[in-house]
């Protein structure tokens, strides 16, 4: 049980450390710079049905780029400081679930075109895969290991609403084990 709680918990890491990397690179003049191009590839080669989704995209983000630039990046970054930290997890593999499938979605174009000799479905789709199983495991094992999370709830257990998603039965074992 510990031992997974620490797999878990160093998964969690190592997740944050690539997002970190990620995220260092959204701070670039280039990105805030190519953030409405990189939206409108993400719809070439799309087809019709799916072309209403990437105008909506195109039309909320075109009057200010940066703006959408910026807040990515901020997103981006303290999901990364989330995930390393361990804080507010509850709150940060939701907001990295739903991120993700934005990303996914729209400059990603769905991992699309699928044409002959496509071999990638795209990244971010995998993320989000990855913060769904986060948030399974803590579920179905507890707080995983190294989590400033756990050191606040033992203090404030309000709040664990906003940092846990283990089962009652779970939770309830946990705070046995820390009193």
């Amino acid at each position: 049980m510990q031992s997974r709680r620490r797999l878990v918990g160093g998964l969690r890491v190592v997740f944050g450390i690539i997002w970190l990397i990620d995220s260092a690179m959204k701070w670039s003049p280039a990105f805030f710079h190519q953030y409405l191009a990189m939206l409108k590839a993400g719809a070439q080669g799309q087809p019709a049905w799916l072309m209403p989704w990437f105008h909506l995209w195109v039309g909320m983000v075109a009057p200010h780029p940066e703006s959408w630039a910026l807040v990515t990046a901020l997103v981006e970054t303290a999901t990364a400081l989330g995930l390393i930290f361990g804080f507010a997890q509850k709150i940060g593999y939701g907001v990295g679930t739903l991120f993700s499938l934005a990303i996914w979605s729209t400059a990603e174009g769905f991992g699309g075109p699928y044409t002959p000799g496509a071999t990638d479905i795209g990244t971010s789709i995998i993320y989000a895969l990855v913060f769904v199983y986060l948030g399974a495991m803590q579920y179905l094992e507890g707080m995983p290991a190294w989590s400033v999370d756990a050191w606040i709830i033992a203090r404030w257990p309000t709040w664990r609403r906003f940092a846990d998603f283990a089962r009652p039965s779970v939770a309830e074992r946990e705070i046995k084990n820390a009193g």
